[in-house]
């Protein structure tokens, strides 16, 4: 569904990304991890024609896009039924409101303005948004940040799901390898200065491997070790071993 190769980015006179060349098929879901302000957002950017200022070459072969930013950047002066009808273009079916809503558990939600939600309920919201357009390729930075376990899992289902059933190629940015690891099939890890693509691995299904890759991934990279540290004061969605994988991806 798209393929990306970053020979060199420059920002202030400084090389900040060099080198990364990965491609994404339909079905797989792609965690990008990396620490916070290595470039993983810049990525996306780039690939989704924001940001043109670099050298290197993106392909996308997917008809449709749906985008989750890590702010929900919902208009204010719109509804959240307003919002999601807002990015189907003219001529395609229009979306069924209350069926996305259900599925990010919004119930009730289509009549609300984003102020009278919280960020997590504006997040959802977006994600219902990304969704709308029935996408085949998913482009999704942070999206499970400021959700608790028990909604980050259901959310990891949803974007499971939607490779799963409909084909659709997904890449997510997110400096967490507990959540990287409960719903990602691939893993691609940035780091260095400028930041490099410093592996590209898959995920196993076992419980056991993916154990493992875990423990091996956090001792050769720091950032991943601290994440997971830093999670582990907030509740269990920072271990996915103490977690099933996402229905759709058993």
């Amino acid at each position: 569904m798209l393929s990306l190769r970053i020979d060199r980015k420059v920002f202030a006179s400084r090389d900040v990304l060099r080198d990364i060349e990965f491609a994404v098929r339909g079905g797989e879901v792609v965690a990008l991890l990396g620490p916070s302000g290595i470039g993983k957002s810049t990525v996306l950017r780039m690939l989704l024609g924001l940001d043109r200022a670099y050298d290197g070459q993106v392909r996308i072969a997917a008809r449709r896009v749906g985008v989750m930013f890590q702010e929900p950047c919902l208009l204010p002066w719109l509804d959240v039924a307003a919002n999601l009808r807002l990015v189907v273009g003219r001529g395609d079916p229009a979306p069924d409101i209350g069926a996305l809503l259900d599925r990010v558990q919004l119930p009730g939600a289509a009549a609300l303005f984003p102020r009278q939600m919280s960020l997590g309920m504006a997040r959802r919201a977006a994600l219902a948004r990304a969704l709308a357009v029935s996408p085949d390729l998913l482009v999704l930075d942070e999206p499970f940040a400021s959700l608790d376990a028990r909604m980050g899992a259901a959310l990891a289902d949803v974007v499971a799901e939607q490779a799963r059933a409909a084909g659709a190629a997904v890449l997510m940015a997110t400096h967490d390898v507990g959540q990287a690891l409960t719903v990602a099939s691939r893993l691609l890890i940035l780091a260095g200065e400028p930041a490099t693509l410093a592996d590209d691995v898959a995920v196993p299904e076992d419980p056991g491997a993916r154990a493992a890759l875990r423990g091996a991934l956090t001792a050769r990279f720091a950032f991943l070790a601290a994440a997971a540290d830093g999670r582990a004061a907030h509740g269990p969605w920072h271990d996915p071993m103490a977690q099933p994988l996402p229905r759709s991806l058993r």
